[in-house]
This record gives structure tokens, sequence and C-alpha cells, in this order.
């Protein structure tokens, strides 16, 4: 006869464990931000203004005389250009603006406000002459200067409106809006997460699935937030 003993744990103690157990799952999900890696990867639904009671800001200002508002003319600047698909490398042109179907993240917003009447490489160049004290000594190549992340974010300090960096505040952050992070930019979407938060249309990296993505979650690097005004 087997004198092997067995152990079984009473029902109380199995609900502690299960218990336990999923509170650390909860909590690995919470600290490693799973879901915005999973929305990230796999995409989700998004959402609009309206699901959140937010307004739709309109610009007063329409600078090209398409009948379009700058605001929503960068936004559909910017979408029109990733629509091209445009594959990511770092080069110089002269002329400025790239013409061989290739870009970079600045490219994105250069060609989304040249869609609403705004010559960025003009604009740079003319606020580098004016105030030249604020951007790096490197500066004075009109065809390279306004592709340069460090120079954007100086000039957009100069000439548009900085709104806050907190994308918990999800009321202040509106589709064409101008987003910065460390060493990258891109245009903010009208297209929003579950929690509010703005999808961001940018280039990023050649290995870049889509140019509309759930990335702000994701970073903790946004070092400026503006509105062309």
């Amino acid at each position: 006869m087997s004198t092997k003993k067995h152990y079984y744990l009473k029902t109380p103690a199995k609900i502690l464990i299960a218990v336990a157990a999923l509170g650390l799952v909860i909590a690995v999900y919470e600290i490693f931000n799973l879901d915005a890696v999973f929305r990230y990867f796999f995409g989700g639904k998004t959402y609009s203004n309206a699901d959140f009671g937010i307004a739709d800001y309109i610009s007063s200002v329409d600078r090209d005389g398409d009948g379009l508002d700058d605001q929503s003319d960068i936004l559909a600047g910017a979408r029109a250009y990733v629509s091209k698909k445009p594959e990511y490398k770092s080069c110089y042109y002269k002329g400025g603006y790239p013409d061989d179907g290739y870009g970079v993240c600045t490219d994105v917003v250069a060609q989304a406000l040249r869609a609403a009447g705004y010559d960025l490489m003009e604009l740079v160049s003319a606020d580098i002459e004016s105030d030249r004290r604020d951007y790096d000594a490197d500066v004075g190549d009109s065809n390279i200067d306004f592709r340069r992340v460090r120079n954007l974010i100086v000039y957009f300090r100069h000439t548009a409106k900085e709104l806050t960096t907190d994308i918990k505040e999800i009321g202040e952050w509106q589709g064409g809006d101008i987003v910065v992070f460390e060493g990258h930019i891109g245009i903010v979407s009208d297209k929003r997460n579950k929690n509010g938060t703005p999808l961001v249309i940018h280039h990023g990296s050649e290995n870049q699935g889509d140019y509309e993505q759930d990335i702000l979650e994701l970073r903790d690097d946004v070092v400026g937030h503006f509105r062309v005004t």
C-alpha cells in the first residue's frame, strides 16, 4: 500500500494565489504599457474629437486661399504626402525639397505646411537671418536648415503658438498641430486612441510599417507642441 502523501490547496488559498497572479499580470501590463505597445503594432479602434467632447479647432487663417483653413490644410497636406509612401533616406538636396520619393521626418512637416501655403525653407532661412542667436552655429544653408529638427523647434518657438507637452491634456491636442520629440518631429492626427491621445503622422525610419501611428503614449521625449497661427 502506498504511503505517498498528496497535498492539496484549499479553496481560499487557491483564490488568493489566483488573485495575486492576476495582480502581477496587471502590474506588468501597466508598468510596461503593454496596451500601448499592442496598439502600436496591431492598431485598434480610433476615435474623433466628438467622442471626447472636444471641439474641433478651426484656424481663422487661410493662407493659400483655397477655402480650407490652415489647420485643416496642414493635416490634409501631411496625409497627402505620406499617401505617396516616401522611402526613408537622409540626403542633401540642392533646392531643399526632396524630389525623388525619399524623405525624413522633417519632410512630413515641410510638405504639410507647403500644402497650406507656407514655404518652410524660405521661412526658416528668413528667421535665421533675423535672429541667429537661438540657432546653432552650423546654419546658413537654406537647402538643409529647414530639414533639421533642432532648427525647426527654434523656428516654431519664434513663430507658432506653443502648447502643452502633457499628452494627458487631450483637449489641448488637435489634428494639424506639430509635435517635436528629441531628434524627431511629426504632425498630430485628428484620430485618437481609446484614451483620447492623438495618433501622429510621421516618418521615423526605413522599417516603419505605417505613417499614422499611436506613438505618443510610448514616448517620454516630447519636447515641443506647436500650432501655426
